[in-house]
């Protein structure tokens, strides 16, 4: 095997990686978004502020993920 397609192997591993933990903090916020509206609408106004700090928390980790991913991707 040579260095290159090694090289492309781990890097298909780190990307598939990322892509799963993306995946989990996609759906964490769908769960947020799902708990904090029920809450919201059952009259419960208190948890709007702190699940809108949690959601830019989540999105600001996605952001760096996709960063790293560019990253990566160019040629060194």
């Amino acid at each position: 095997m040579t260095d290159r397609s090694q090289n492309r192997r781990q890097r298909l591993s780190i990307v598939y990686g990322i892509l799963c933990i993306v995946l989990l903090l996609v759906v964490m916020q769908l769960w947020l978004l799902t708990a904090t509206m029920n809450m919201w609408l059952g009259g419960n106004e208190a948890i709007v502020w702190p699940a809108a700090i949690a959601s830019a928390g989540l999105l600001g980790l996605n952001l760096g993920l996709m960063r790293y991913l560019t990253a990566l991707d160019r040629p060194s």
